[in-house]
């Protein structure tokens, strides 16, 4: 799986995994990160996800990035928000007052880029990615994203056999092992819910790093 598999998704719609209300877990969880108003939240992989505007009104700042612009646009057509637009090295950035998405690949973002983070959400990201990539992403925000921080991860658990993804299964010990260095990577929730035909364990996990 590479770039090209997701802009191909996009540009024929095939966009199942967008949702049209924030999500479920995000709005019953996100409260027990104990987050401080105008924090700024990144969300990776963000798609044109309304996770971005709930977070917003509850006064956060959102930094997303994205891979497809096609994404990015529908974003702020769709929130009637109307972003100014620069070019930032290898990245397309899109800025408001209150959300900055940069389109582009997400291993370009730097610490610079992060510096002002207070803490990540992530419902789509990880489980996008094969297991080789997602060492390699957990490993680019444990490097780049600053000492303190705090985290809400949505992960999924279900027969990979039966089922080839994205979104792929990972089991918790994944999770602990992907998550080492920091402080606390804790659990917090489950959900079995029917998806694609079969039960699909979703788990909620909090994590920090001090």
């Amino acid at each position: 799986m590479d770039s090209e598999f997701w802009h191909q998704r996009w540009q024929r719609k095939e966009i199942g995994f967008h949702k049209e209300d924030p999500n479920i877990y995000l709005t019953e969880h996100w409260h027990t990160l104990n987050i401080p108003n105008n924090s700024l939240v990144f969300v990776p992989l963000c798609g044109k996800s309304q996770d971005m505007l709930w977070l917003v009104a509850q006064r956060h700042k959102v930094l997303g990035v994205e891979l497809s612009e096609i994404a990015v646009r529908e974003f702020f057509e769709g929130a009637k928000i109307h972003p100014k637009i620069t070019k930032n090295g290898e990245l397309v950035q899109y800025d408001s007052p209150n959300i900055t998405i940069y389109s582009g690949d997400l291993f370009t973002l730097k610490a610079d880029h992060f510096k002002q983070v207070q803490a990540v959400y992530d419902r789509g990201a990880l489980v996008a990615l094969p297991e080789k990539m997602r060492q390699a992403y957990i490993a680019h925000l444990r490097n780049n994203l600053p000492q303190a921080i705090n985290g809400l991860l949505v992960t999924m658990e279900y027969n990979q056999n039966l089922t080839p993804g994205p979104p792929f299964s990972l089991a918790p010990t994944e999770i602990q092992k992907l998550f080492e260095g920091f402080d606390d990577v804790s659990d917090i929730a489950t959900d079995d819910i029917e998806f694609r035909g079969n039960t699909v364990r979703m788990r909620i996990w909090k994590y920090s790093r001090y």
